[in-house]
């Protein structure tokens, strides 16, 4: 879409704070980015940026058709405001407006069950080696434990830095862990559900365990992962060591910045960069002598990797090449639009 002296223009979807996306040394503290600065490094691509907020989206204005919005997302108790941000998002997309990144990878953001949705659905054999079931509550997975690995990993939908991981080295670990979990229990409505049971013969209580959750295959092998962060040719990567006697690296605060990498990992990462197709992503790499995408978010993901290197990766003439220096966010940010919306054609 393009406005005034042939810039493209862009619309930034800011929550109720005024805040847009995630930024750890945000000032004052979680304010998002600086959108002064963020309009100044779009306007450098020559791109114009409006911000304007998820509550002021009038879908009965014919003009939501065919523009281009940015959004931010949330992390709040419950999910409660990123349900919010899902309905205005998914309504634009239905109404012809180009949200991006596209529905589908907000939909998966801090969701792991979507998020093994579309890796199941991605085609690329290279981010499939692990494999996931998904079940609503905790009887689903009772009537398909066969299915399920003897040892596992057991993730909760929600949840970040290994909050809500768990191994299970048998089906029994697998089932205390899943009831772990997966529990909603609550004293009044279970009590009067179970006494529906007297009062309509043949009723079916309702389970108390009904927290989504995903169980994995375990892939051994793994003393760290590696996070890297893909802005268009730039990639970023941080090595975090697995937590003492624990499979678990997210979370660990064992973190360092190495130039030695595992040999392909920048080509694997890009390759599954590209196939997801998005401004930019997070992903979150194990090598055992193969490599394993374990999660990957393209939505308000971390950018601590970013902010802190002082040097980073980039993609120049099919060759990597190390770049010292420290990089600015909101920069990297506007760059990873332009190199997307240039990849497609404006």
């Amino acid at each position: 879409l393009k406005g005034n002296c042939n810039m493209t223009k862009l619309i930034l979807l800011t929550d109720y704070l005024g805040f847009f996306g995630s930024k750890k040394t945000a000032l004052p503290y979680r304010s998002g980015m600086d959108k002064g600065l963020l309009k100044q490094r779009f306007a450098e691509h020559g791109i114009d940026v409006d911000f304007v907020e998820f509550a002021d989206i009038d879908f009965r204005d014919p003009g939501v058709l065919g523009k281009t919005y940015l959004y931010t997302s949330s992390e709040d108790p419950g999910y409660l405001y990123k349900g919010y941000i899902e309905d205005v998002v998914l309504g634009l997309e239905i109404a012809g407006g180009r949200v991006l990144p596209p529905y589908r990878f907000l939909r998966a953001n801090n969701n792991k069950v979507f998020m093994e949705i579309l890796r199941d659905q991605s085609s690329l054999p290279g981010a499939q080696t692990i494999r996931s079931r998904h079940f609503g509550t905790l009887e689903e997975l009772e009537g398909r434990l066969d299915s399920c690995p003897e040892k596992s990993v057991i993730k909760s939908a929600e949840g970040a830095m290994s909050k809500g991981v768990l191994g299970a080295n048998s089906r029994h670990d697998l089932i205390k862990a899943a009831r772990k979990i997966s529990i909603t229990r609550s004293f009044h409505k279970d009590v009067k559900d179970f006494l529906r049971r007297f009062k309509h013969p043949g009723y079916r209580v309702a389970s108390t365990h009904r927290r989504k959750f995903v169980v994995q295959n375990l892939i051994l092998g793994f003393e760290n992962d590696w996070k890297i962060l893909c802005f268009g040719d730039k990639f970023f990567v941080l090595r975090r060591a697995n937590r003492k006697n624990d499979f678990r690296a997210s979370g660990s605060g064992r973190f360092e910045f190495r130039r030695a990498l595992p040999d392909g990992m920048l080509d694997f990462a890009r390759k599954v960069y590209l196939h997801f197709d998005v401004p930019s992503i997070s992903l979150d790499i194990g090598f055992n002598g193969e490599f394993h995408v374990i999660e990957f978010q393209a939505v308000y993901f971390g950018m601590t990797t970013l902010e802190k290197s002082e040097f980073h990766w980039e993609y120049v003439s099919g060759e990597w090449k190390i770049v010292e220096g420290k990089c600015e966010l909101e920069w990297e940010y506007a760059n990873s639009i332009s190199w997307y919306l240039k990849r497609h054609g404006r």
